[in-house]
């Protein structure tokens, strides 16, 4: 049987990804949730939340879990560019959903922030590993 450490290894990267998606999306809620308290805008919150777990992300994503080690400044920016630019286009598909389904169709804002973030969380695996953090780009 295997023991705990093995299935760790096995499926670090994918953990780490989970542990930190969890994180990051505690983050961007926590943040959403003080901005919607303070009698922000839906979209204040909802770009303030994403500004501050971006950073988070891509922070923990590059050390952590794709173990990113860029040699030179252009590969640098362009996987920068790249994890902003994706994490941009999820965040405006989040903005989106926020503004259709609180602002104009009147749900709770706090349940479709969390269903909102689940749909963000997969999309942005996937971009992360195919776009971002390829196996092309870390060195």
């Amino acid at each position: 049987m295997k023991s705990i450490k093995e299935i760790f290894l096995k499926y670090k990267s994918v953990i780490l990804y989970i542990l930190f998606g969890g994180l990051t999306t505690l983050v961007n809620i926590v943040v959403y949730f003080a901005c919607y308290c303070l009698k922000f805008s839906t979209p204040a919150s909802t770009l303030t939340a994403w500004i501050l777990s971006v950073l988070f992300a891509y922070i923990t994503n590059r050390k952590y879990v794709f173990g990113s080690k860029l040699s030179s400044i252009k590969k640098v920016f362009k996987e920068v560019s790249n994890f902003f630019l994706s994490r941009l286009a999820t965040g405006l598909l989040d903005l989106g959903v926020m503004l259709v389904f609180v602002d104009i169709l009147n749900f709770n804002g706090m349940l479709i922030k969390v269903i909102s973030n689940i749909v963000v969380i997969i999309l942005n695996y996937v971009l992360s590993k195919f776009l971002v953090f390829k196996p092309s780009h870390k060195q």
